[in-house]
This record gives structure tokens, C-alpha cells and sequence, in this order.
């Protein structure tokens, strides 16, 4: 996995230096406009969480961040550099992954075999052993069932393994969308932990989620989108004890 450097800049702090910047993003279907001119900051070494409803924008956002999706206008930069437009191959490449919804394990493929998918840019394929040990440490159960299929595996199981799939990559920014959807509370927890101890061993950390507090909980930034716009920005502490978030989406 890409680290940030030892000594890493503050990830809350507003001036800490951005891996990733998206500038007035604009998705559209047809007519229909989706994300309406979102703009927002990723500073090296955070958890940026991207929260709201359904319908709100968030996973068109991501893909379109991702190469998944077209962009109507905007920039996104990665590591200095205009990405916009670039396609889904070329980002990983880069360093960008993207961890869809809905996981998107193939359920004739086994644990193994996903992995292997995931080192298939040329820098990762060069580190597979090395990063298919980090990532059998840093999900046990995987280790336990490499030779499964996916379809075999329970619904915890095929996220840790869609995650470690986009580990594989060796992103410097790894895009979470929706991980915890259809999960038990257990495992929820379990999950949120994980993605504590991948930020704290120095990944960068998009994070699209309807588990508001729990995002917030651990969030160095977040921003919470309405209608394709962001209506709230700030820490993840801060958001917690915004009125309009804790009536919005906290039910307080």
C-alpha cells in the first residue's frame, strides 16, 4: 500500500496539503443533474467522509471521481495532476481505487483469484506476494478461505474482500462506497474499526456512507450533500454536534 510520509501533515487541519481536489463537479444523466458543482479537498492522510441521503449524490460523485462516470464539467486532481476524464484503468494506475457498493465480488471466482484481479496494473503485480501477505494480516478470515468462491462467502466476508481487492492496487486514495450496506451491527463495528487501522497505517480515505455517526466518529472532515450539493463542511467532531446534522440524520 502507498504510505504517507513520516512526518505526515495534520489531516485536520484546512491547509494540510490536499492528495486529492475536486473543483465544481458536475454530473449529469441526460437532463437530469445529479452532482451540482461539488467541490471539497482530500488532505494526505485523512478519513474525508461524503454523507447524505439517498439520492443525494454521493455515489455519482465517487464514480465520477473515479473514471466510472462522465463528468459535465469540474476538475479532479490527484498527486498535482488533472485526472479529469481519465478512465477507470488509468486512475488505479495512478493511484485511485474505488470499493463500489455493493461489493461486486464475482461469485465463481475465488478469494485468490480477486486478489490477483486487484494487482493487475504492472506497479502491484511487481509486489503481489508482499501485499497479498498484507492483506491476508490485515483480513484473517481471508487467509482462512483463499481457495472459496466468492458466492460462498458471508456478507462481511465478500467486503473485507472487495476491500482488500482495491488494496491490491496500492492506491495512495482509497474510495469506500456504501461499505457497511446490508452488513449486522458486529460487523459494522468490526468494519469501522478496520478502516481506523487503515488510515492510521497511512491510507488516505474517502468515505461515502448513510451510518452518519459512526462516519462522523471517525471523519477528520466530512461534507454532507443535499440534492447533488454540499450543505455542510467541517470536522467530523463538529458535524456531530451541528444542529441541522443531528436533526437531519441523527434523529436528536
Amino acid at each position: 500500500m502507498h504510505t504517507s510520509p513520516t512526518a505526515k501533515p495534520d489531516p485536520a487541519d484546512p491547509g494540510s496539503s490536499a492528495i486529492l481536489s475536486v473543483s465544481e463537479l458536475r454530473v449529469a444523466y441526460g437532463r437530469a443533474v445529479a452532482v451540482r458543482d461539488v467541490s471539497f479537498d482530500v488532505p494526505a492522510g485523512s478519513i474525508v467522509a461524503l454523507l447524505g441521503a439517498n439520492g443525494a449524490g454521493k455515489t455519482s460523485t465517487v464514480q465520477a471521481i473515479a473514471g466510472a462516470l462522465p463528468t459535465r464539467s469540474g476538475t479532479v486532481t490527484l498527486l498535482g495532476e488533472d485526472v479529469t476524464g481519465l478512465g477507470c484503468k488509468e486512475l488505479v494506475r495512478r493511484g485511485l481505487s474505488l470499493v463500489p457498493e455493493g461489493r461486486l465480488v464475482f461469485p465463481q471466482m475465488t478469494v485468490d483469484e480477486h486478489l490477483r484481479m486487484g494487482a493487475f496494473n504492472s506497479r502491484a503485480a511487481v509486489n503481489f506476494r508482499r501485499n497479498r501477505e498484507r492483506m491476508l494480516a490485515l483480513f484473517p478470515r481471508l487467509g482462512e478461505r483463499l481457495r472459496q468462491l466468492g458466492g460462498h462467502l458471508s456478507g462481511g466476508e465478500q467486503q473485507m474482500l472487495a476491500i482488500a481487492r482495491g488494496l491490491m492496487a496500492e492506491p495512495c486514495v482509497l474510495i469506500l462506497d456504501e461499505p457497511s450496506l446490508g452488513l449486522g451491527p458486529k460487523i459494522v463495528l468490526e468494519l469501522f474499526d478496520l478502516i481506523r487501522r487503515m488510515n492510521a497505517e497511512g491510507m488516505t480515505i474517502i468515505l461515502v456512507e448513510q451510518n452518519v455517526r459512526q462516519s462522523l466518529q471517525i471523519a477528520n472532515l466530512a461534507f454532507v450533500l443535499q440534492k447533488g450539493q454540499v450543505v455542510k463542511s467541517g470536522s467530523g467532531r463538529d458535524l456531530l454536534d451541528d444542529p441541522f446534522v443531528q436533526k437531519a440524520y441523527l434523529g436528536q
